[in-house]
C-alpha cells in the first residue's frame, strides 16, 4: 500500500519535463485565444475551463497516481508559475509576450466595434463594467481598457465621476467660508 501511495510510476524528470510541457502549452493557448475567459467568465467560459483542467490532467500525471507524484507535479508547476511570473515582471518584453498589452475597447464615448468583435467581447460586458465604476453608458466613459491580467479599467469623464471625500470635504469648507463671510457681512450692516 505504501509503495503505491508513495513510488511515482514515471522517473521524476519526465513527470516534471510533463508539468512544464502542458503547462506551456496550455499558457500558449490561452494567449493565442485571448483574454476574454479571463475577462469576464460566464457559465460557458467557466465551464471550458474546467473541462481544459480535466483534459490536461493525464498529460501531467501519466499513469502515475500516487500521492509523491501529485505533490512533485504540484510543485513543479507552482515552481514554474512563480519563476515565470518573476521574469515577466522583471522583464517588460517577456511580460508583454506571455501576458499580452492593454486594449483600448472604449474612447471617448464609443465602442471600438472591431476590438470588441476580435476578442469576442459584447457591448453588455463593457455597459455592465462602466455601471459598476459609477458610469450608465459608454458616454460616460474617456476610455476602457481590457488589462493583460482580463481585468476591465474605466475611465470616466471627469464630468460623470462621483465625487471622492477630499471633494465633499473641500466643498464644505468653501462653504463654512462663505457663510463666515455672510455672517461678518450682515453683522456689520446691522
Amino acid at each position: 500500500m505504501w509503495a503505491d501511495l508513495m513510488v511515482s510510476g514515471i522517473p521524476l524528470a519526465e513527470k516534471a519535463a510533463r508539468t512544464v510541457l502542458v503547462y506551456l502549452s496550455v499558457v500558449a493557448l490561452l494567449r493565442v485565444v485571448g483574454r476574454r475567459d479571463l475577462a469576464q467568465l460566464n457559465t460557458f467560459d467557466l465551464v471550458v475551463m474546467l473541462l481544459l483542467s480535466n483534459v490536461v490532467q493525464n498529460a501531467i500525471i501519466g499513469p502515475d497516481n500516487s500521492v509523491l507524484g501529485a505533490v512533485f507535479g504540484a510543485v513543479v508547476l507552482l515552481g514554474t508559475n512563480a519563476v515565470l511570473a518573476r521574469a515577466a515582471a522583471r522583464w517588460n518584453r517577456l511580460g508583454a509576450l506571455l501576458e499580452g498589452r492593454p486594449v483600448t475597447l472604449a474612447e471617448d464615448g464609443r465602442y471600438d466595434s472591431r476590438t470588441l468583435a476580435r476578442l469576442g467581447l459584447r457591448a453588455a460586458d463593457l455597459e455592465m463594467a462602466i455601471k459598476r465604476q459609477g458610469g450608465n453608458r459608454v458616454t460616460d466613459v474617456r476610455s476602457v481598457t481590457l488589462e493583460p491580467g482580463g481585468t476591465l479599467l474605466v475611465r470616466l469623464r471627469p464630468e460623470e465621476e462621483n465625487a471622492s471625500h477630499g471633494d465633499v470635504a473641500a466643498i464644505n469648507a468653501r462653504l463654512d467660508r462663505i457663510e463666515a463671510m455672510l455672517t461678518a457681512l450682515s453683522s456689520r450692516s446691522t
